[in-house]
């Protein structure tokens, strides 16, 4: 089989690179059925089953968890990456930032994952989240199977136990919170700042709760749907906006946190020169948590502005790093019986589709050959001499196959080993059409 996980994140590219790679929330579900239409298109010879695909997309990682089973891991990797380049119309080569886990390892991956272990912050809680949230547009969009799907749902399984027998999650250590403690170390009173939010998701309204115990002064939660920031702006007592109404509150924020899911940047260059004006001046303080950028990259050259991006939060984050370390160690221990349970399941699941395709290939010899007898019959062949053909061919195509392998076995001078699985699939031909 071939079980994989391929991608990028914060450790392996910089924001940059990582936006180019991104999908909008709403075209995930069609990405999804475009790829495995892809893969089944272009392994169709090495394919045993349609092959199972799920996209996660978040500001820190691109990662794709697919199945392909009877393919090499580097085939499908690279079938992937070209499916990639050709979606999102990508010049940049990705090979240098790309990270591949097969097998035993892409199943520990998605566990660590699942359980905050590979983020940005250690333990967040956020992405499990989102792996949910991809689970479920993977099902709607009908791109899981049986060994995908069972894989999601152990690392759910994994997540939360980790989340309950460790402190992982105890401390406020979040992109959120760490944007919030960088903006502690520049304005010492927030009671006279007004916040401009922009978007409405769980890291926006992550950050509001964190500002609102720093009792801001005033808040304004722009957003697309005006419907969600009302609803953010009646539990934070703030004002709610559309997005493209900023420009005419934008002189009024001190502090600016943006997270949308936008595939262009809201907030331009020439928006912020404009409120600087009308601020005389007054420093602003931005943080774009949004991959792809809410904010235009060349806001950061404006004086008076200070600029950061999920990246620049990293060293910020380091610092509130070291009540978790004791216990990602002990959730690496929680999560290795979930591997193993779940490796094991896989494997038994692949001798159930041994045996059933092998009942499969052997019954429907058994049918024509019956028919072919009853057929004999009908045209007055003795009952005997019937019943004997028939178990003679029955009989010489049942081990037609096993044969034939032990021939071309003996004459062999290979030494490498095969699978018992994989083995009875050769002998028995269970892969041929």
């Amino acid at each position: 089989m071939s079980l994989i996980s391929l991608g990028i994140n914060h450790k392996t590219a910089p924001v940059s690179v990582r936006e180019k790679a991104a999908f909008a929330e709403h075209e995930l579900a069609q990405a999804m059925a475009d790829l495995q239409s892809w893969l089944n298109q272009e392994l169709s010879i090495s394919l045993q089953k349609p092959s199972e695909v799920a996209i996660i997309s978040t500001c820190n990682r691109v990662e794709f968890y697919i199945n392909a089973t009877g393919c090499e891991p580097e085939i499908v990797m690279e079938q992937t990456k070209s499916w990639l380049q050709n979606y999102n119309q990508l010049e940049e080569k990705l090979d240098s930032y790309l990270y591949l886990h097969s097998n035993l390892a892409a199943v520990g991956h998605i566990m660590r994952v699942a359980s905050g272990l590979d983020s940005m912050v250690l333990g967040e809680p956020q992405i499990l989240g989102q792996l949910k949230a991809v689970y479920q547009k993977a099902k709607r969009a009908g791109t899981l199977g049986v060994d995908i799907e069972r894989l999601f749902q152990k690392a759910f399984s994994a997540a939360k136990k980790v989340r309950h027998d460790t402190d992982i999650g105890t401390n406020p250590v979040s992109v959120a919170f760490a944007a919030v403690n960088l903006a502690k170390h520049i304005f010492a009173d927030f009671s006279e700042l007004t916040v401009l939010f922009v978007g409405a998701g769980e890291t926006i309204e992550l950050a509001a709760r964190h500002l609102q115990q720093q009792t801001v002064g005033q808040m304004l939660m722009a957003n697309r749907t005006l419907a969600n920031a009302q609803k953010l702006a009646q539990e934070f007592s703030g004002q709610a906006i559309g997005l493209e109404a900023i420009p005419h509150f934008f002189s009024q924020a001190d502090i600016v946190i943006s997270s949308t899911g936008s595939m262009l940047p809201i907030i331009g260059k020439g928006m912020v020169e404009e409120a600087l004006k009308k601020r005389r001046r007054k420093s602003i303080f931005m943080v774009d948590l949004a991959v792809p950028r809410d904010i235009e990259a060349s806001v950061a050259d404006l004086d008076d502005v200070y600029l950061y991006t999920v990246d620049d939060l990293e060293g910020v984050i380091q610092d509130n790093m070291q009540a978790r370390q004791e216990a990602a160690t002990q959730a690496e221990a929680i999560i290795l019986p979930f591997v193993e349970s779940y490796w094991h399941w896989l494997e038994n699941q692949k001798k159930h589709d041994t045996v059933r395709d092998l009942q499969k290939k052997y019954q429907q010899i058994a049918t024509q050959e019956l028919q072919r007898a009853k057929a004999q019959l009908q045209n007055d062949a003795q009952a005997e001499d019937a019943l004997e053909a028939l178990a003679h061919r029955l009989l010489k195509k049942f081990m037609h196959q096993p044969l034939v392998w032990l021939r071309q076995e003996s004459n062999s001078e290979s030494t490498v080993e095969i699978e018992q699985d994989d083995l009875l699939r050769e002998i028995f031909k269970l892969d041929d059409d």
